[in-house]
Formats: structure tokens, C-alpha cells, sequence
């Protein structure tokens, strides 16, 4: 995995961390699920790019 993909998908994740916790504070129950949804898909892109590494 290159260290800039693996870069941009946790700054992906952490941005969701962000927005659920605000959510979460502001009782916004979409920016909340948002931020679910970008953690969940920053995390899948790194799993992704580990399975590419693996058959190189």
C-alpha cells in the first residue's frame, strides 16, 4: 500500500470520527450516520489496498 493512499484513507476516517462526533453532539442524527458511513468506507479502502499488497 502506498503511503499516500493509506494516508488519505485514514484522514477519510478520522473526518468521519469528526463528523459522527459531532453529530452525536448536536443530536443531528445525518451528519451522525455520515460520519459512520466515511469511517466504514475509509476502512474498507485500506483493506482493499492490503489485499492488492498481498498478490503483488
Amino acid at each position: 500500500m502506498s503511503g499516500m493512499d493509506k494516508a488519505k484513507n485514514k484522514v477519510e476516517e478520522l473526518g468521519g470520527q469528526g463528523k459522527e462526533a459531532a453529530g452525536r453532539a448536536t443530536d443531528d442524527k445525518d451528519l451522525q450516520a455520515e460520519g459512520q458511513a466515511d469511517q466504514a468506507k475509509g476502512g474498507l479502502k485500506q483493506a482493499g489496498e492490503k489485499v492488492k499488497d498481498v498478490f503483488k
